[in-house]
């Protein structure tokens, strides 16, 4: 797996995991908060591992039926490209 891929995969975790961290934060001081879509993009485009582990570390998100069962899913999904494109190159 090309070193470009490597460093994108680390930079949208750890934006993901900022944006768990931040809209946790705005949740409890009751301010405008990061929409769900935007958290949704952020983990689709290769951010799942970030987002479970802002959802494990900060608890947010977590009775969320959607994020409980679609970040591990996408983590998973994330997890098998990662095995893909490692075997391929």
């Amino acid at each position: 797996m090309g070193v470009i891929l490597i460093w994108y995969f680390v930079a949208v975790n750890v934006v993901a995991l900022i944006q768990m961290q931040q809209d946790k934060s705005r949740a409890v001081k009751e301010e405008w908060r990061i929409s769900e879509k935007q958290l949704w993009i952020v983990t689709l485009i290769g951010g799942s591992l970030g987002t479970y582990l802002g959802m494990k570390w900060f608890r947010h998100k977590t009775k969320h039926t959607a994020f409980v069962i679609g970040v591990p899913c996408a983590l998973i999904a994330h997890c098998i490209m990662v095995v893909f494109l490692t075997m391929r190159s």
